[in-house]
């Protein structure tokens, strides 16, 4: 069974649209109860796989440790665990940005990462079996101006990665991570508010997709278990940097 967090829009739901094609059984956590059944029946119709929902607020991560001890049978089944679930509000200064956006996102892209792999790591060396994929960002290599508190989030997760990695060493436990750059999906429009501004984020150039990030998550998981992908980072032809992109 593989376990996604954030897999009800984005990379998230390429990513389990692409696991659900392989015929791999899906835990979906999430928040949003609506989204995530819409989905959970059009995957089981479509792909006859085995889909088990899962809810849990990132933004209060201290509902995690209790989500584990009340559903330890099901967490037992997982043998690929994707944390996808992350986001970015606003592109100003430190100093302009509301306190609520920067604890937000410090819990769901940071503290809520670091509790799922906490109680999930020791069940994967009880079961002897297992795969963390954090999905990270560019922004985990290189701060942009304006990119303040969603950089040091990514910046902390990659760190974090490589810890987990170092911990796991010798139980069999692979640990990677995927840093994509500038991707079409939400996340521009939940960052800056305003669909318009959004759409100008990808003027004039060619970003990578949702399934372009999906199929590389797919590979890392796929590999002999004695191969660890320890990262990758993936751009847009297009995009040389974090700052630097041709446009037409």
């Amino acid at each position: 069974m593989i376990c996604i967090t954030g897999a009800t829009s984005g990379i998230g739901l390429a990513t389990a649209e692409s696991f659900a094609k392989k015929g791999k059984d899906l835990l979906l956590l999430g928040r949003n109860s609506d989204k995530l059944y819409n989905l959970k029946n059009k995957f089981v119709e479509k792909y006859s796989i085995d889909i088990q929902i899962l809810l849990i607020d990132f933004t209060e991560p201290a509902l995690i440790n209790n989500l584990f001890k009340q559903n330890r049978d099901v967490f037992s089944k997982v043998e690929c665990l994707i944390n996808n679930a992350g986001l970015a509000r606003g592109l100003a200064p430190t100093y302009s940005l509301e306190s609520s956006s920067i604890h937000e996102m410090i819990q769901v892209n940071l503290v809520s990462v670091i509790e799922l792999c906490k109680n999930m790591a020791p069940i994967m060396v009880e079961n002897k079996n297992g795969h963390i994929i954090n999905v990270g960002s560019i922004a985990g290599h290189y701060v942009y101006p304006n990119g303040n508190v969603y950089c040091a989030t990514k910046h902390a997760v990659r760190a974090m990665t490589e810890g987990l990695r170092f911990d796991l060493n010798g139980t069999g436990i692979r640990v990677s991570e995927i840093s994509p750059g500038m991707v079409n999906t939400n996340f521009s429009t939940v960052r800056l508010g305003d669909k318009v501004k959004a759409d100008a984020v990808y003027s004039g150039m060619t970003p990578l997709t949702a399934e372009d990030v999906a199929e590389s998550i797919y590979w890392i998981y796929s590999q002999p278990k004695h191969v660890n992908i320890q990262e990758i980072v993936i751009y847009p032809t297009d995009q040389a940097s974090a700052t630097v992109v041709h446009r037409i």
